[in-house]
């Protein structure tokens, strides 16, 4: 028989806290760092046409930080110190987290296309995150918190504090979690969030309406902002009293000092989003912002930092932007870290950072039993089909396929796959044991412009294929690994592709010029590379064959890229209707007036589509008087 939970629960909290401290120790693997993949500049496309002149930009500013990854990384690489980010260590004042609490949450992703609907699943990382929450229900997901609150412990100041939003299932269980992590005496209060305006039928239970907030600080001089979010106050007819009345240690008369009302107590009644609000952005588990801002007036000053590390659709840092509060968001899902980004720039935030783990696949490479880069290209070699070399040819990475004279190059998950392994491939290719027909370089991880130096290349011999991102979470042990050789089931895809037409330019005044960027063609990954059941695929391919461009969720373009950080000065998305009255579409062209150069101008164009994979196209426009 299978212990308890309650039994279970001690050695939970031992093993979260033993895997937090090997996270928080100065060994192997702290030097864990974000990537910055844009500064997001928002500037949203209108009528076609960006008349304004580009947004000065101090990079040595503070940029707020919208992360893509597992939270759990993503605050290790926060706590990491180096040379161009200082650790975050004890500089957040304020962390709300709404982590998935239910087991049966459908995590598909509907995407609304022009005439059709697909639905998604979960991506690969994605699908194995949930697995790996829910594989012994509730025990599982209390094993997934217990080292994320010690990190965001970690991460809190002096005078900050914590609200995790949970539900009936894991409440009580994570309220005591927490009692040991933060302490009992930190418990400041269990708050109710009732929504009063919500289904809640049941002939087997009482409805079921509301949330709980555990709140909790880290020490005791923690920011409580109560002034700032006073509520009428009323009596059972909802008409304000016009007698004395003490709350919260202060006395309240009628007439001009009831009009300051009262602190909210600790059942706080705000609707949920509905379809009909402005707020609305199509995210299953969406919060109100109202609930955000009153969390955020009470425990952060203005210019705190905000965070949480399960963003979803992004209210933490919408509301945080608004109520000027620095903030930092995170998502494991592209779907949630896209819609975040879209709403930020619908209301004109300030610009921001898109970050992701810098070295996520060598982080999985580093936790996993293969303590060698041959071990391990060679278990690659074997899922996709070839045989390894001899150990005497001391070429650890290269394999064949003999009947097809194909030589096979797998990259290390510690690099970035990019122009000058392609060239070193196709010089094995050439040279390596007499020479094959044809070279297959299979990469982890890639440069953003893989795409524009495959297409400079232009070798039809030269293939390169990705390695599926959640191969190393199936790679955690050799067992694994050979029961995965055996089944077979293992996909390596091809990478995507944007197109874009030749830039044009041309004199708008005695500064600047006009720029003309257009989209020629978007070729995606096989569809068999994305987590869709058949007839999903069909309606992708439809798609693919008559209407590429209608993928596109988002694109924008940095005129002057730096081959470095990649700046979106333009951009367009699906449901931005303000240019035109398609919201599948993204417009085609983006017209632009940028400062005249005495040099080349190198212009790098990015798209990423419905399913958040990424492109790059990179032209350089000749100057003409160079």
């Amino acid at each position: 028989m299978t212990n308890s939970l309650i039994e279970e629960l001690p050695k939970i909290i031992k093993r979260g806290k033993k895997e937090a401290e090997r996270i928080l120790s100065a060994g192997r693997g702290l030097n864990l760092v974000l990537q910055t993949n844009e500064i997001v500049l928002p500037s949203k496309e209108k009528s076609g046409y960006f008349k304004d002149k580009i947004k000065t930009l101090n990079e040595n500013q503070w940029f707020n930080k919208l992360i893509y990854g597992d939270n759990l990384l993503t605050m290790k690489a926060l706590l990491t110190e180096s040379k161009d980010n200082p650790s975050m260590r004890g500089k957040i004042d304020l962390i709300y987290i709404d982590p998935p609490f239910d087991s049966k949450a459908d995590y598909r992703t509907k995407i609304k296309l022009s005439d059709k609907d697909i639905q998604q699943k979960p991506t690969v990382i994605e699908q194995f995150a949930y697995a790996d929450t829910w594989k012994n229900g509730t025990a599982s997901y209390l094993e997934m918190m217990v080292p994320r609150l010690i990190l965001m412990k970690e991460l809190l100041s002096e005078k900050g504090s914590i609200y995790v939003h949970i539900d009936w299932h894991v409440g009580h269980y994570l309220k005591v979690i927490m009692d040991e992590i933060f302490g009992k005496e930190k418990f400041i209060n269990d708050i109710i969030w009732f929504y009063p305006d919500t289904p809640g039928r049941s002939n087997q239970y009482f409805p079921r309406k509301h949330d709980i907030l555990l709140y909790f600080s880290k020490t005791e001089s923690y920011i409580f902002n109560g002034d700032d979010v006073r509520v009428e106050i009323l009596d059972d007819s909802k008409k304000r009293y016009e007698t004395s009345r003490t709350l919260g240690g202060k006395e309240y008369i009628g007439g001009e000092s009831a009009e300051k009302g009262k602190i909210p107590e600790d059942v706080w009644r705000i609707p949920v989003v509905k379809g009909n609000s402005k707020q609305n952005v199509n995210y299953g588990t969406q919060k109100p912002e109202k609930l955000l801002e009153r969390i955020i007036k009470v425990s952060s000053d203005e210019n705190s930092i905000v965070a949480d590390f399960f963003c979803g659709s992004g209210t933490t840092g919408a509301v945080a932007e608004k109520l000027n509060r620095k903030w930092i968001i995170s998502d494991l899902g592209k779907p949630a870290c896209m819609i975040s980004r879209k709403r930020l720039i619908d209301q004109d935030s300030k610009p921001f950072l898109f970050e992701s783990i810098g070295d996520y696949q060598k982080e999985q490479y580093e936790q996993s039993e293969f303590k060698s880069i041959r071990d391990l290209s060679q278990v690659v070699m074997h899922l996709y089909g070839a045989d390894p070399f001899n150990d005497e040819d001391n070429r650890t990475n290269l394999g064949y396929i003999k009947d097809s004279r194909t030589l096979v190059y797998v990259d290390s998950p510690s690099k970035m796959t990019g122009y000058n392994t392609l060239t070193k491939a196709q010089k094995l290719r050439n040279s390596y044991k007499g020479g094959w027909s044809k070279v297959v370089v299979l990469g982890w991880n890639f440069v953003q412009s893989i795409g524009h130096e495959i297409n400079q290349i232009n070798d039809k011999n030269l293939e390169v294929l990705i390695i599926p991102p959640d191969l190393l979470d199936k790679l955690k042990s050799k067992s694994a690994a050979k029961k995965l050789i055996e089944s077979g089931n293992i996909r390596f895809s091809s990478l995507q592709y944007l197109k874009i037409k030749e830039p044009a330019v041309k004199d708008y005044d005695s500064e600047n010029e006009e720029l003309t960027v257009e989209l020629d063609n978007y070729i995606i990954l096989s569809p068999n590379a994305i987590p869709l059941d058949d007839n999903n695929k069909k309606i992708l391919q439809n798609y693919i064959a008559n209407d590429p461009l209608s993928l596109i969720e988002y694109w924008s373009v940095d005129p002057d890229y730096d081959d470095e950080v990649f700046r979106s000065r333009w951009q367009d998305y699906r449901q931005n209707i303000e240019n035109d009255d398609d919201p599948y579409h993204v417009v085609n062209k983006a017209v632009l007036n940028v400062p005249k150069l005495e040099s080349d101008r190198k212009i790098c164009v990015k798209a990423v589509d419905v399913f958040g994979f990424e492109s790059v196209a990179i032209f350089t426009l000749k100057n003409k008087g160079v």
